[in-house]
């Protein structure tokens, strides 16, 4: 979903798994699907842990554990590897999340979320089983991601580290804004451009 992110301020999911695959992510079988529909991603999300073999939700699965909730996923490392469907992140950006916080994402992965409006902030290994820590003392603690100072906070520690952004992709995540909405807002410059050049 398209939204200017600026500075989130939430609680948090955990998922202290590492090498979670896209196919854990969003099974394979919901690839079939004619819809683009966030929702239907979002309901299907980490399905095959999230429910049982009968349909009913796992109580033992993080989503459905109401202690956890919030805009903020942080999951172990090598986070999205396997098949570079795109579904994976809508599936994330459906079910509500606008971070995902790991050590490590797979390439593909990490630029599928952020073309789906999704921010991966990548930290150390030791900042992130702190995070882990933290949120496993106490549920409510929130995490502060910051895209203008591209700061991530433990507002339970207050320990906080910079992460790395591509200038493009942070401007359109400030200013809401795709591909094709990036190029439309920057029309005007592109036809001077190919004006001054079809001189020469």
């Amino acid at each position: 979903m398209k939204q200017k992110f600026n500075i989130i301020k939430s609680r948090c999911v955990p998922l202290p798994l590492e090498n979670v695959d896209t196919d854990q992510i969003i099974p394979a079988r919901f690839l079939k699907a004619t819809t683009r529909d966030e929702k239907f991603f979002g309901d299907n999300l980490f399905y095959d842990w999230r429910y049982t073999s009968q349909g009913d939700p796992n109580p033992e699965f993080v989503l459905n554990d109401e202690r956890y909730s919030g805009e903020i996923l942080v999951a172990g490392k090598n986070f999205g590897n396997g098949s570079s469907r795109e579904h994976a992140a809508w599936a994330i950006a459906g079910y509500g999340f606008r971070v995902v916080i790991s050590s490590f994402f797979a390439d593909i992965h990490k630029n599928n979320e952020l073309n789906n409006f999704v921010l991966p902030v990548v930290v150390t290994e030791s900042f992130l089983a702190e995070l882990f820590a933290s949120i496993a003392a106490d549920p409510t603690m929130t995490v502060t991601v910051n895209l203008p100072e591209q700061s991530v906070t433990n507002d339970a520690t207050g320990r906080s580290e910079r992460f790395e952004i591509n200038g493009y992709k942070k401007y359109c995540f400030e200013h809401a804004l795709d591909d094709i909405d990036f190029l439309l807002d920057n029309k005007d410059k592109i036809e001077s451009w190919e004006n001054q050049a079809s001189k020469y």
